[in-house]
């Protein structure tokens, strides 16, 4: 029993099968940090999608706000963009993760959550980095209206900022990972006691081969014989 009561709490989760309380789902820190850094990919994304591309005066053809370097606005938008569907994803995972019964699955899910967290920490520090740099040696001939450096700025502020909040997602997963390690359930399979008849017997009882030991003949009582008579007893 006590084997079934930690599976139920396996990685920081109910037991499966249970009811989605969205307003509890919502309040959860780990869903907030993982709203906000899909909030910041969405900043990161537009800013460069909308103004991160300007000209001189006498050009038509327009240029990547960063140095001109064509490769650093791909890299903002396409990471921002890689970041919204990775936020997207994992928010379905957590919206899913109670209803998974096995704690191995569990605990696949759980070092997927921190691999990825850590690797977008990696990733939002070399495009902070990268953006910085850019903007640093930027010249000022290439965009002397200071057009697009309100989104510029912006991009390389949330960008730091996601260092961090992914950093912290990757924290949070490892918490919930040394939840589940401490609970030595990496090798048992949890299952539900309201689909197993026998789930709710002590741990090691097995009464099908307890009944089965029993031998019918000798538990059988010889059926009254009246042929006999009434017999009194003597006092």
């Amino acid at each position: 029993m006590e084997g079934v009561m930690q599976g139920m709490q396996a990685y920081g989760a109910g037991k499966a099968g249970g009811a989605f309380d969205p307003l509890t789902f919502f309040q959860q820190p780990q869903t907030i940090l993982r709203l906000v850094c899909w909030l910041f990919s969405i900043v990161i994304f537009g800013c460069i999608a909308n103004e991160g591309y300007v000209n001189r005066p006498d050009e038509i053809e327009e240029f990547c706000i960063f140095n001109r370097n064509q490769n650093a606005c791909n890299y903002a938008v396409g990471m921002g963009t890689l970041a919204f569907l990775s936020c997207a994803a994992f928010l379905a995972l957590d919206v899913y993760f109670p209803q998974i019964s096995s704690v191995k699955d569990r605990k696949k899910a759980v070092l997927a959550d921190i691999g990825v967290s850590a690797f977008w920490s990696f990733v939002w520090f070399v495009g902070f980095c990268f953006l910085a740099n850019q903007w640093q040696v930027a010249k000022q001939e290439d965009n002397p209206l200071r057009e697009g450096a309100d989104a510029a700025r912006a991009a390389i502020t949330f960008a730091f900022f996601s260092i961090f909040t992914w950093a912290v997602q990757a924290f949070l997963g490892f918490q919930k990972y040394k939840l589940g390690a401490d609970s030595a359930l990496f090798s048992q399979e949890y299952v539900d006691p309201t689909a197993d008849p026998n789930a709710a017997a002590p741990m090691g009882t097995d009464y099908t081969s307890y009944t089965a030991d029993i031998d019918p003949a000798a538990s059988t009582e010889p059926a009254f014989d009246g042929s006999a008579g009434y017999q009194g007893q003597e006092y």
